[in-house]
């Protein structure tokens, strides 16, 4: 595998913590953690206000960490 972005790094390690420390990142976690990140920008995609380019950017760093969690 190789290494994940620090940001990539993150949502997998809050997740393997989340689950209380128990378990590993493993290709499975990151597709369902790919999948729930993706589900989460189209839902930011829908949001209209003042700020929304600012939401069009977290959307493009959700799918971003989304991409390069499926590529591992």
């Amino acid at each position: 595998m190789t290494e994940l972005s620090p940001a990539a790094q993150s949502v997998i390690n809050a997740a393997v913590e989340a689950g209380g420390g128990y378990g590993r990142a493993t290709p499975v976690l990151h597709a369902r953690i790919a999948a729930a990140l993706r589900a989460a920008a189209v839902q930011m995609t829908c949001y209209s206000s003042k700020k929304f380019l600012f939401a069009i950017a977290d959307v493009m760093k959700l799918r971003a960490i989304a991409d390069e969690l499926e590529a591992q």
